[in-house]
Order: structure tokens, then sequence, then C-alpha cells
């Protein structure tokens, strides 16, 4: 997973803290944004875990911290639910501006709320999807349901909330009252997924019957069996994600591009904008590109980069290969590698006397009870790795055209 850490200002011009994450390659096939839940921020764990099942379907993830959550700026105490849909909107602006506009709105808990009530807001809203949402916001008031009469009395209390204190003003409360989720859900027009565990003891399972009641068709339900409010399993929350995106894809376009495949060995594709360059290897599949100050996008490995890995995978597999049949007590093998080019006269045994020739240093580590003699010789074994002689032996590369 590819991922940009992000700042940019809501409505009031506060500063909130927030994270890209992108499909490998970096070229998304769609954007959701994901609210979190009351007082949580956008690294908790599970929602790391959504977000990565969504991106390997080709879904880019924008989650945030809400004001004065996290890493946003801003005084929590001045927020309420209503300053939640502000974000929600920001960041919706910020994504249609920088990248392209939402299509898909994922909300966990309070944040579920606050996503129903803000896709009547972007035309651009596909889909929704809400995790252990309740069915109106003032369900939040439980968590301060022992301090309402001194923040009614004083205007402000502090609240412990996980384990954790926060001031809540009379303006919050106040906020919740205004708002009314059953008639915004009914006239939502868009497809909604509600996803809910029965044995979630934050917020009911209750929440969403009336969830679903009150929505109109397309509309689905999921329940999470044993799963707990905050998908603390993580089996929960990568499930969560796997069935979002499967759903969304009724919903939205995610024609995916045409697989790597060929007969031989190895494929690669570079793209017509930059240098990342997807590479499928048998069933495996990963990137390589150029650092960012020579125009590339860093996503992966330079060419070079995987020249000398592969001498260093080839090399850690042959001593590996050689001490286990001397059964020797080699524990671990780290080879430590970098490529360069050096002046030909500069070196003292190359055949090659004139321009320059590349060079690689390699460094073996080798962790355990080895003799000094067992250390010799897995140091001349290194020379035998099959890339090694490679490198070393006059290669041929035959390049033509393929036939369409």
């Amino acid at each position: 997973m590819n991922s940009k850490k992000i700042t940019f200002n809501n409505a009031a011009g506060v500063q909130l803290s927030a994270r890209l994450e992108l499909p490998t390659d970096g070229q998304p096939l769609a954007c959701a944004i994901f609210a979190h839940c009351f007082t949580c921020s956008k690294n908790l764990i599970a929602i790391s875990n959504i977000s990565r099942s969504l991106t390997t379907r080709g879904i880019a993830v924008f989650r945030f911290d809400f004001t004065g959550l996290g890493e946003s700026e801003g005084d929590f105490a001045d927020t309420n639910f209503s300053s939640n849909v502000g974000d929600l909107l920001a960041a919706a602006e910020y994504l249609q501006e920088h990248y392209e506009a939402p299509q898909v709105l994922i909300g966990h808990s309070l944040g579920g709320a606050a996503v129903l009530q803000t896709a009547e807001k972007l035309n651009g809203i596909k889909a929704v999807a809400t995790i252990g949402a309740p069915a109106d916001p003032m369900h939040v008031r439980k968590h301060f349901r022992g301090n309402l009469e001194e923040i009614e009395k004083s205007g402000v209390a502090t609240v412990s909330i996980g384990g954790r204190p926060f001031k809540i003003k009379k303006q919050f409360v106040d906020d919740l009252e205004n708002h009314q989720l059953e008639t915004t859900i009914s006239s939502l027009n868009k497809s909604l997924l509600i996803l809910h565990s029965p044995q979630d003891e934050i917020v009911s399972i209750g929440n969403a019957r009336m969830i679903y009641e009150a929505a109109k068709h397309p509309k689905s339900f999921i329940s999470l069996d044993g799963a707990d409010h905050l998908m603390s399993n993580k089996k929960d929350s990568l499930y969560v994600g796997e069935v979002i995106a499967s759903w969304v894809s009724r919903y939205i376009d995610l024609t995916e591009k045409e697989e790597l495949a060929t007969e031989k060995q190895v494929v690669t594709r570079t793209g017509d904008e930059g240098y990342t360059t997807q590479i499928k290897a048998g069933k495996h599949t990963f990137l390589a590109d150029e650092p960012t100050e020579i125009g590339g996008k860093d996503l992966g490995p330079t060419p070079y980069d995987l020249l000398i890995a592969s001498l260093g995978a080839c090399t850690g597999i042959t001593l590996r290969m050689y001490a286990n049949r001397k059964g020797w007590p080699l524990d671990e093998i780290k080879v430590h590698l970098t490529h360069s080019k050096i002046h030909a006269q500069d070196c003292e045994d190359c055949e090659t006397r004139e321009g320059k020739i590349d060079h690689i240093d390699r460094i073996l580590e080798l962790e355990g009870n080895l003799s000094a003699d067992q250390q010799a010789r897995l140091l001349e074994i290194a020379d035998k790795c099959p890339v090694h002689r490679t490198l070393h032996s006059e290669v041929k590369i035959k390049t033509e055209l393929k036939r369409r």
C-alpha cells in the first residue's frame, strides 16, 4: 500500500492531518473518504486494515483526523457533530481539487452517522457504508451521561471517554439535538451498506435495524458476527474492507487495467506518465520506480536496486543451502550491497582500462557460531552463486518487437 501524508484546511482555516492510501501503482480506480469513530483517530489499526483491503481492489482511501483529534489542529472542545460534517466536506473538496472527487463515503461509529449526514451534500457520492453506526447522533450522549448536569450548569465538563479526558461543552450537546438522521436517511438516494455486529456493546445492533428501515433501496446489511465495536480482531477489519470493496463494485466503475500476463518468466509495464513500472514475476507482482528528485514517484526500488537485490538474494540462498548441507551453525545471513560507477583506471584487476565500469560492493554479515575456516569458505562460496556468475559471464540480450 502506497501512503501519503497530507494536510488540508477546513472551512474555519484549521489545519487537519490526513493520509491518502493508494494502490501500489499509485493509480486508483476510485476514491473513498473514511470517517472514524468519536474521539478516535485516523491511525486506528482497524481503519488501516480496512484501507488495505480496499486499496488492493484499486480504491484509494482518504482518512483524516477531525478537528482537535489525533494530529489535527484545533480544540476538540469547540467541535460538534456539525463541525465533523464540515470537516468531511472539506476533505471531499480537497480530494476533488488535488486528486479526484470521492465516490464512496465510509464511516465508523459516530463517523457513520456523519457520512450519512454528509452524503446528501455531495453529488458525486454513489455509495455509503456505515460500520457500527448509531441511528441518531444523540447516541453519543451515553459517553457523558453522568456529566450532563454539570455540562448544563457550568457549560462545560471534563469527560472520560475510552480512558482519556475530553472537554465537552454545552454547545456540543445542543448541536446533537439539531440533527435527526431518520429524515436524512430516508431521502439519501445513495446505495447504502450497513455493517454491524450483534455483539457490539457500544452501539447496539438495534441501531442498524433503524437505519435499514429508514433507508430506501438499494440497501444492504451485513452482520459482523463476533466482532467488537472497534474491530480489534484483524480478521474482522480485513473482512469489512473486502466486503465493502466487493459491494461497491456494483455501484461505481472499477474497470481494472488489463492484467499483466506473459509466457515468459517476467513481464513489466510502464505507463505514459512518470516512471512507475509494474512487474510480474510468476505469480508475484511489485513495482519499480525512480526517486522523486529525477521525476519518479519513489513507489518502488530502482532498476539498479533490483539488480543488486537479486545478487544479494542469490548470495544468501546459496550460502544457506551450503551451510545446511554441511550442517554448519549459520543462523542468519545479511548481504549489504552498493552499486556505483568507477573509472576503469582505478580498478587494478579489471581488463577494461578506459571509461567507467560498474562496481558492486558486497559485504557479508554472518550470524552464528562459525569458525574462521567456515567463514572463509562461505566467503568463497558467495562468488559461486548463479547470479554472481551471470554478472561475470558474457550475457547476450536479444530484443525484438512483439507482433500484435
